[in-house]
């Protein structure tokens, strides 16, 4: 089986995409986010669990090298959306820069993993 870390990477994803939809909770509190805010921001994180796990799913049982690379593109597209998307829901520059490092980093292992796969299989 080629494509190992990117692999592993989508298996380290479809884990948070299982947490997001069993704790919703977890973005809201995160974010720091106000009550009002929470019901929306929980179905947020179920619709990232579903889409984080569809993503995942084509990444780790993809057969084709092409399908793992595609699943690992829309994984980096999906995480740097989430930090524009998330980085503008919270005035708080700690919390910002949190939502930031998470999102940004997730969204670098992902494209070096895809990179060293890459060079490796190519």
């Amino acid at each position: 089986m080629s494509y190992k870390l990117s692999r592993l990477m989508s298996t380290a994803t479809a884990g948070y995409g299982a947490f997001a939809l069993a704790s919703p909770e977890h973005l809201g509190n995160a974010l720091e986010a106000d009550k009002r805010d929470m019901p929306g921001l929980n179905l947020l994180a179920q619709t990232y669990g579903v889409r984080d796990l569809a993503i995942s799913s084509l990444g780790i049982f993809g057969r084709s090298d092409r399908t793992v690379k595609a699943a690992m593109l829309m994984r980096i597209a999906m995480d740097l959306g989430d930090a524009a998307l998330l980085s503008t829901r919270t005035s708080d520059a700690d919390v910002r820069k949190k939502v930031l490092a998470v999102t940004i980093g997730w969204a670098g292992l992902n494209a070096l993993a895809l990179v060293v796969d890459s060079a490796r299989n190519d």
